[in-house]
Protein backbone atom coordinates (compact mmCIF):
# COMPACT_ATOMS: atom_id res chain seq x y z
CA UNK A 1 0.00 0.00 0.00
CA UNK A 2 1.44 3.70 -0.96
CA UNK A 3 1.58 5.86 1.84
CA UNK A 4 -0.29 9.72 0.97
CA UNK A 5 2.58 12.15 0.67
CA UNK A 6 2.74 14.81 2.85
CA UNK A 7 5.84 16.93 2.30
CA UNK A 8 6.57 17.21 -1.47
CA UNK A 9 9.42 18.77 -1.56
CA UNK A 10 11.84 17.75 1.62
CA UNK A 11 15.14 17.06 2.37
CA UNK A 12 16.76 15.06 5.44
CA UNK A 13 20.32 15.74 6.66
CA UNK A 14 22.31 13.46 8.53
CA UNK A 15 24.36 15.90 10.75
CA UNK A 16 28.08 15.17 11.96
CA UNK A 17 30.59 17.16 13.41
CA UNK A 18 32.74 17.51 10.14
CA UNK A 19 29.91 16.70 7.64
CA UNK A 20 26.70 16.67 6.86
CA UNK A 21 24.87 14.26 3.96
CA UNK A 22 22.18 15.32 2.51
CA UNK A 23 18.68 14.10 0.49
CA UNK A 24 16.29 16.19 -1.21
CA UNK A 25 13.46 14.43 -2.52
CA UNK A 26 11.08 16.37 -4.45
CA UNK A 27 8.81 15.56 -7.49
CA UNK A 28 11.87 16.25 -9.94
CA UNK A 29 14.94 15.77 -7.54
CA UNK A 30 16.02 12.73 -5.54
CA UNK A 31 19.52 13.41 -4.81
CA UNK A 32 22.00 12.98 -2.01
CA UNK A 33 25.16 15.31 -1.37
CA UNK A 34 27.67 15.85 1.33
CA UNK A 35 28.88 18.90 2.53
CA UNK A 36 31.08 20.29 5.61
CA UNK A 37 30.43 21.70 8.53
CA UNK A 38 32.00 25.70 8.46
CA UNK A 39 30.03 28.28 7.95
CA UNK A 40 30.63 28.70 3.53
CA UNK A 41 29.76 25.09 3.15
CA UNK A 42 26.11 25.45 5.58
CA UNK A 43 25.64 28.33 3.07
CA UNK A 44 26.09 26.51 0.16
CA UNK A 45 24.16 23.36 1.27
CA UNK A 46 21.34 25.84 2.36
CA UNK A 47 21.52 27.33 -1.57
CA UNK A 48 21.55 24.10 -2.84
CA UNK A 49 18.34 23.06 -0.91
CA UNK A 50 16.59 26.48 -2.14
CA UNK A 51 17.63 25.70 -5.66
CA UNK A 52 15.44 22.32 -5.24
CA UNK A 53 12.57 23.48 -3.98
CA UNK A 54 12.96 22.54 -0.84
CA UNK A 55 10.34 23.75 1.94
CA UNK A 56 10.91 21.31 4.86
CA UNK A 57 14.38 20.43 6.22
CA UNK A 58 14.21 17.33 8.75
CA UNK A 59 17.55 16.39 10.62
CA UNK A 60 17.43 14.63 14.08
CA UNK A 61 19.15 16.47 17.23
CA UNK A 62 22.95 15.26 17.62
CA UNK A 63 24.53 16.36 20.34
CA UNK A 64 25.43 19.93 19.63
CA UNK A 65 26.22 19.55 15.96
CA UNK A 66 22.37 20.62 14.41
CA UNK A 67 22.41 24.49 15.85
CA UNK A 68 25.09 26.22 13.76
CA UNK A 69 22.67 24.33 11.29
CA UNK A 70 19.74 25.59 12.31
CA UNK A 71 20.93 29.14 13.24
CA UNK A 72 22.00 29.22 9.72
CA UNK A 73 18.74 27.62 7.72
CA UNK A 74 16.20 29.46 9.79
CA UNK A 75 17.16 32.79 8.29
CA UNK A 76 15.99 31.10 5.07
CA UNK A 77 12.41 31.39 3.16
CA UNK A 78 11.89 27.64 4.60
CA UNK A 79 8.72 26.36 5.78
CA UNK A 80 10.01 24.15 8.34
CA UNK A 81 13.52 23.72 9.43
CA UNK A 82 12.81 20.72 11.93
CA UNK A 83 15.14 18.99 14.58
CA UNK A 84 13.64 15.28 15.45
CA UNK A 85 14.31 13.57 18.52
CA UNK A 86 16.68 10.22 16.90
CA UNK A 87 14.83 7.90 18.93
CA UNK A 88 11.48 8.55 16.87
CA UNK A 89 13.59 7.88 13.43
CA UNK A 90 15.84 4.86 13.75
CA UNK A 91 16.41 3.30 10.51
CA UNK A 92 15.99 -0.73 9.73
CA UNK A 93 18.95 -2.72 11.30
CA UNK A 94 21.52 -3.95 9.01
CA UNK A 95 21.23 -0.86 6.90
CA UNK A 96 23.71 1.92 8.37
CA UNK A 97 25.23 3.97 6.73
CA UNK A 98 25.57 8.12 6.38
CA UNK A 99 23.70 7.94 2.63
CA UNK A 100 21.01 5.75 4.22
CA UNK A 101 20.27 7.59 7.28
CA UNK A 102 19.62 10.58 5.09
CA UNK A 103 17.52 9.15 2.61
CA UNK A 104 15.68 7.50 5.95
CA UNK A 105 14.51 11.21 7.37
CA UNK A 106 14.00 12.25 3.64
CA UNK A 107 11.35 9.22 3.39
CA UNK A 108 9.65 10.00 6.73
CA UNK A 109 9.74 13.60 6.33
CA UNK A 110 7.79 13.39 2.67
CA UNK A 111 5.15 10.95 4.42
CA UNK A 112 4.18 13.37 7.34
CA UNK A 113 5.78 10.47 9.94
CA UNK A 114 8.20 13.10 12.28
CA UNK A 115 7.44 14.85 14.67
CA UNK A 116 9.53 18.35 15.48
CA UNK A 117 10.98 18.82 18.97
CA UNK A 118 10.61 21.94 19.98
CA UNK A 119 13.43 24.83 19.13
CA UNK A 120 12.78 28.34 21.27
CA UNK A 121 13.47 31.51 19.17
CA UNK A 122 17.14 32.76 19.16
CA UNK A 123 16.66 35.16 21.79
CA UNK A 124 15.25 32.41 24.60
CA UNK A 125 17.89 30.76 23.16
CA UNK A 126 20.99 32.94 23.75
CA UNK A 127 19.03 33.22 27.13
CA UNK A 128 19.14 29.50 27.96
CA UNK A 129 22.82 29.48 26.87
CA UNK A 130 23.77 32.37 29.54
CA UNK A 131 21.61 30.67 32.54
CA UNK A 132 22.78 27.33 32.18
CA UNK A 133 26.46 29.01 31.98
CA UNK A 134 26.08 30.59 35.16
CA UNK A 135 24.47 27.25 36.53
CA UNK A 136 27.91 25.60 35.88
CA UNK A 137 29.77 28.51 37.41
CA UNK A 138 28.30 28.41 39.91
CA UNK A 139 28.69 24.67 40.44
CA UNK A 140 32.23 25.04 40.29
CA UNK A 141 32.11 27.68 43.01
CA UNK A 142 30.62 24.82 45.00
CA UNK A 143 33.21 22.60 43.92
CA UNK A 144 36.25 25.46 44.55
CA UNK A 145 34.46 25.37 48.70
CA UNK A 146 34.50 21.76 48.97
CA UNK A 147 38.89 22.12 47.56
CA UNK A 148 38.87 24.56 50.62
CA UNK A 149 37.08 22.57 53.14
CA UNK A 150 39.38 19.97 52.13
CA UNK A 151 43.03 22.46 52.67
CA UNK A 152 40.82 23.60 56.00
CA UNK A 153 40.84 19.45 57.27
CA UNK A 154 43.92 18.67 56.28
CA UNK A 155 45.34 21.87 58.67
CA UNK A 156 43.09 20.97 61.54
CA UNK A 157 41.22 23.85 61.12
CA UNK A 158 37.01 23.18 61.95
CA UNK A 159 35.95 26.31 60.58
CA UNK A 160 33.37 24.37 58.57
CA UNK A 161 32.46 22.48 61.65
CA UNK A 162 31.30 25.83 63.38
CA UNK A 163 30.04 28.36 60.55
CA UNK A 164 27.25 27.00 57.76
CA UNK A 165 28.99 28.97 54.89
CA UNK A 166 32.78 28.96 54.77
CA UNK A 167 32.72 31.41 51.89
CA UNK A 168 30.56 33.84 53.78
CA UNK A 169 31.53 36.96 54.99
CA UNK A 170 32.88 35.42 58.29
CA UNK A 171 34.14 32.38 56.04
CA UNK A 172 36.03 34.84 53.63
CA UNK A 173 38.47 37.07 56.39
CA UNK A 174 39.01 34.53 58.19
CA UNK A 175 40.48 32.23 55.23
CA UNK A 176 41.83 35.68 53.83
CA UNK A 177 43.99 36.27 56.82
CA UNK A 178 44.84 32.29 57.21
CA UNK A 179 46.21 32.80 53.46
CA UNK A 180 48.26 35.57 54.37
CA UNK A 181 49.91 33.34 57.63
CA UNK A 182 47.85 34.68 60.19
CA UNK A 183 48.44 31.74 62.99
CA UNK A 184 46.58 32.92 66.25
CA UNK A 185 43.58 31.31 66.77
CA UNK A 186 42.37 34.44 69.35
CA UNK A 187 42.91 37.17 66.50
CA UNK A 188 41.57 35.01 63.75
CA UNK A 189 38.20 34.55 65.71
CA UNK A 190 38.15 38.29 66.29
CA UNK A 191 37.48 38.46 62.56
CA UNK A 192 33.79 36.93 62.55
CA UNK A 193 30.93 38.89 62.20
CA UNK A 194 28.87 39.11 65.67
CA UNK A 195 25.86 37.91 64.00
CA UNK A 196 26.88 34.06 63.61
CA UNK A 197 25.55 31.77 66.11
CA UNK A 198 28.98 29.87 67.05
CA UNK A 199 30.48 31.38 70.50
CA UNK A 200 33.88 33.14 70.37
CA UNK A 201 35.60 30.80 72.45
CA UNK A 202 34.08 27.96 69.98
CA UNK A 203 35.50 29.88 66.89
CA UNK A 204 39.23 30.07 69.19
CA UNK A 205 39.39 26.14 69.81
CA UNK A 206 37.90 25.50 65.89
CA UNK A 207 40.65 27.83 64.45
CA UNK A 208 43.68 26.29 66.67
CA UNK A 209 45.50 24.39 63.77
CA UNK A 210 48.88 23.64 61.86
CA UNK A 211 48.59 25.63 57.76
CA UNK A 212 51.76 25.24 56.52
CA UNK A 213 53.14 27.23 53.80
CA UNK A 214 52.13 25.11 51.12
CA UNK A 215 47.98 25.19 52.52
CA UNK A 216 48.57 29.26 52.48
CA UNK A 217 49.70 29.18 49.08
CA UNK A 218 46.11 26.75 48.28
CA UNK A 219 44.14 28.79 50.31
CA UNK A 220 45.27 32.04 48.31
CA UNK A 221 44.91 30.80 45.05
CA UNK A 222 41.69 28.83 45.92
CA UNK A 223 40.14 32.40 47.45
CA UNK A 224 40.85 33.82 44.11
CA UNK A 225 39.51 31.45 41.78
CA UNK A 226 36.66 32.34 44.22
CA UNK A 227 36.70 36.18 43.67
CA UNK A 228 37.01 35.40 39.81
CA UNK A 229 33.70 33.05 39.74
CA UNK A 230 31.68 35.72 41.79
CA UNK A 231 32.71 38.49 39.13
CA UNK A 232 31.76 36.33 36.45
CA UNK A 233 28.48 35.32 38.07
CA UNK A 234 27.67 38.28 38.92
CA UNK A 235 28.34 39.72 35.01
CA UNK A 236 26.09 37.25 33.96
CA UNK A 237 23.05 38.13 36.15
CA UNK A 238 22.94 41.27 35.23
CA UNK A 239 22.85 40.32 31.37
CA UNK A 240 20.19 37.48 32.70
CA UNK A 241 18.20 40.76 34.63
CA UNK A 242 18.54 43.38 31.55
CA UNK A 243 17.16 40.09 29.14
CA UNK A 244 14.80 40.21 31.44
CA UNK A 245 13.39 43.38 32.05
CA UNK A 246 10.25 42.84 30.31
CA UNK A 247 9.30 39.61 32.55
CA UNK A 248 9.18 41.43 36.04
CA UNK A 249 5.83 40.16 36.54
CA UNK A 250 6.06 37.18 35.77
CA UNK A 251 9.22 36.42 37.32
CA UNK A 252 7.70 38.48 40.92
CA UNK A 253 4.37 35.64 40.21
CA UNK A 254 6.39 32.49 40.00
CA UNK A 255 8.27 33.36 43.20
CA UNK A 256 4.81 32.91 45.11
CA UNK A 257 5.60 29.70 44.62
CA UNK A 258 6.96 27.88 48.13
CA UNK A 259 10.81 27.17 47.55
CA UNK A 260 10.87 28.55 43.96
CA UNK A 261 13.28 31.81 44.54
CA UNK A 262 14.38 34.55 41.48
CA UNK A 263 17.34 32.23 40.24
CA UNK A 264 15.17 29.44 40.46
CA UNK A 265 12.24 31.86 38.37
CA UNK A 266 14.81 32.82 35.76
CA UNK A 267 16.23 29.05 34.73
CA UNK A 268 12.19 28.06 34.30
CA UNK A 269 11.53 31.48 32.20
CA UNK A 270 14.55 30.35 30.42
CA UNK A 271 13.74 26.94 29.65
CA UNK A 272 9.72 26.52 28.70
CA UNK A 273 9.78 30.67 28.01
CA UNK A 274 6.04 32.21 29.29
CA UNK A 275 4.50 31.48 26.36
CA UNK A 276 2.70 28.05 26.82
CA UNK A 277 0.27 27.89 24.47
CA UNK A 278 1.97 24.99 22.65
CA UNK A 279 1.82 22.67 25.79
CA UNK A 280 -2.20 21.56 26.00
CA UNK A 281 -2.03 21.17 29.49
CA UNK A 282 0.03 20.89 32.12
CA UNK A 283 0.59 17.02 31.51
CA UNK A 284 2.11 18.04 28.10
CA UNK A 285 4.38 20.49 30.30
CA UNK A 286 5.03 17.87 32.77
CA UNK A 287 5.69 15.22 29.97
CA UNK A 288 7.86 17.38 27.90
CA UNK A 289 10.16 18.40 30.77
CA UNK A 290 10.71 14.86 32.04
CA UNK A 291 8.91 14.77 35.35
CA UNK A 292 6.58 12.31 34.04
CA UNK A 293 6.73 8.18 35.40
CA UNK A 294 8.50 6.70 32.52
CA UNK A 295 6.25 3.29 30.86
CA UNK A 296 7.26 -0.18 30.73
CA UNK A 297 5.18 -2.64 30.39
CA UNK A 298 5.47 -6.53 28.96
CA UNK A 299 3.20 -9.53 28.93
CA UNK A 300 0.37 -7.21 30.91
CA UNK A 301 2.98 -6.39 33.87
CA UNK A 302 4.03 -3.10 34.73
CA UNK A 303 7.49 -3.15 35.65
CA UNK A 304 9.13 -0.03 37.87
CA UNK A 305 10.60 2.45 35.56
CA UNK A 306 12.87 6.24 35.75
CA UNK A 307 11.01 9.24 34.37
CA UNK A 308 11.75 10.41 31.18
CA UNK A 309 14.68 12.72 29.73
CA UNK A 310 14.24 16.29 29.60
CA UNK A 311 15.85 19.25 30.12
CA UNK A 312 18.37 18.58 32.50
CA UNK A 313 18.77 22.19 33.90
CA UNK A 314 15.25 22.62 34.45
CA UNK A 315 14.79 19.21 36.03
CA UNK A 316 17.60 20.15 38.33
CA UNK A 317 16.05 23.08 39.54
CA UNK A 318 12.72 22.13 40.04
CA UNK A 319 14.35 19.10 42.05
CA UNK A 320 16.15 21.60 44.38
CA UNK A 321 12.98 24.21 44.31
CA UNK A 322 11.55 20.38 45.36
CA UNK A 323 13.90 20.21 48.52
CA UNK A 324 12.60 23.55 49.87
CA UNK A 325 9.56 23.27 49.57
CA UNK A 326 9.63 20.79 51.38
CA UNK A 327 11.22 22.17 54.93
CA UNK A 328 7.86 24.54 54.38
CA UNK A 329 4.40 24.04 55.88
CA UNK A 330 2.74 24.55 53.08
CA UNK A 331 0.67 21.94 50.54
CA UNK A 332 3.85 20.93 48.19
CA UNK A 333 5.67 20.31 51.83
CA UNK A 334 3.02 17.95 52.91
CA UNK A 335 3.29 16.35 49.22
CA UNK A 336 7.27 16.02 49.77
CA UNK A 337 6.42 14.42 53.54
CA UNK A 338 4.53 11.73 52.37
CA UNK A 339 6.72 10.21 49.91
CA UNK A 340 9.63 11.32 51.59
CA UNK A 341 9.38 8.29 54.18
CA UNK A 342 8.85 5.60 52.12
CA UNK A 343 10.12 6.53 48.50
CA UNK A 344 13.37 8.64 50.04
CA UNK A 345 13.88 12.26 49.67
CA UNK A 346 15.66 12.54 46.34
CA UNK A 347 12.26 10.90 44.66
CA UNK A 348 9.90 13.25 47.27
CA UNK A 349 11.60 16.22 45.88
CA UNK A 350 11.54 14.86 41.88
CA UNK A 351 7.32 14.99 42.82
CA UNK A 352 7.15 17.52 44.52
CA UNK A 353 9.52 19.38 41.32
CA UNK A 354 6.86 17.97 39.09
CA UNK A 355 3.74 19.90 41.35
CA UNK A 356 5.58 22.79 41.10
CA UNK A 357 5.91 22.57 37.73
CA UNK A 358 1.94 22.20 36.99
CA UNK A 359 1.77 24.84 39.46
CA UNK A 360 4.04 26.77 36.93
CA UNK A 361 1.79 26.29 34.20
CA UNK A 362 -0.85 27.49 35.82
CA UNK A 363 0.72 30.72 36.92
CA UNK A 364 2.08 31.26 33.39
CA UNK A 365 -0.85 30.35 31.17
CA UNK A 366 -3.29 32.75 33.50
CA UNK A 367 -2.85 36.32 33.28
CA UNK A 368 -1.89 37.75 37.01
CA UNK A 369 -2.32 34.23 38.47
CA UNK A 370 -0.12 33.67 41.63
CA UNK A 371 0.31 30.57 43.49
CA UNK A 372 -2.48 29.61 46.20
CA UNK A 373 -1.66 27.25 48.38
CA UNK A 374 -3.92 24.43 49.43
CA UNK A 375 -2.18 24.29 52.73
CA UNK A 376 -0.12 21.61 55.03
CA UNK A 377 -3.27 19.48 55.99
CA UNK A 378 -4.96 19.48 52.96
CA UNK A 379 -4.52 15.83 52.35
CA UNK A 380 -5.35 15.18 56.18
CA UNK A 381 -8.61 16.88 55.76
CA UNK A 382 -9.27 15.88 52.28
CA UNK A 383 -10.30 12.47 53.74
CA UNK A 384 -10.98 12.83 57.71
CA UNK A 385 -12.37 9.81 58.28
CA UNK A 386 -9.85 7.20 56.66
CA UNK A 387 -7.26 8.97 58.61
CA UNK A 388 -8.84 8.83 61.92
CA UNK A 389 -9.38 4.94 61.22
CA UNK A 390 -5.93 4.72 60.37
CA UNK A 391 -4.59 6.23 63.56
CA UNK A 392 -7.50 4.24 65.46
CA UNK A 393 -5.88 1.07 64.58
CA UNK A 394 -1.92 2.03 65.24
CA UNK A 395 -2.79 3.06 68.81
CA UNK A 396 -5.44 -0.07 69.35
CA UNK A 397 -2.25 -2.15 67.70
CA UNK A 398 -0.10 -0.70 70.76
CA UNK A 399 -2.87 -1.81 73.38
CA UNK A 400 -4.83 1.12 74.13
CA UNK A 401 -8.33 1.61 73.84
CA UNK A 402 -9.38 5.08 72.24
CA UNK A 403 -12.39 6.75 71.82
CA UNK A 404 -12.68 9.47 69.37
CA UNK A 405 -14.96 12.65 70.26
CA UNK A 406 -14.80 15.64 68.09
CA UNK A 407 -14.15 18.89 69.41
CA UNK A 408 -16.13 22.12 68.33
CA UNK A 409 -13.40 23.18 66.30
CA UNK A 410 -13.59 19.82 64.17
CA UNK A 411 -15.79 20.33 61.38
Amino acid sequence: MDLEVVVTHGAGLDVHKKVIVATVLTPTVNETRSFGTLTPDLLALADWLQSCGVTHVAMEATGVYWKPVVNLLEAYPFEAVMVVNPQHIKGMPGRKTDVQDSQWIAGLLRIGALKASYIPPRPQRELREIVRYRTSLQQARATEANRIQKVLEGANVKLGSVISDVLGVTGQRILAALADGETDPTALADLADPRIRASRDTLIQALTGLVTAHQRLMLRVQLQHVAFLDRQIAALSEEIATRLENFDDALARLQTIPGVERRTAEIIIAEIGTDLQRFPSAGHLVSWAGFSPGQHESAGKARPTRTRKGSKALRAALTQSGHAAGKTRTYLGAVYHRLAGRRGKQRAAVATGRHILIAVYAILRTPGAVYEDLGATYFDQRDRQALVRREIRRLEALGYRVRVEPTSQAG
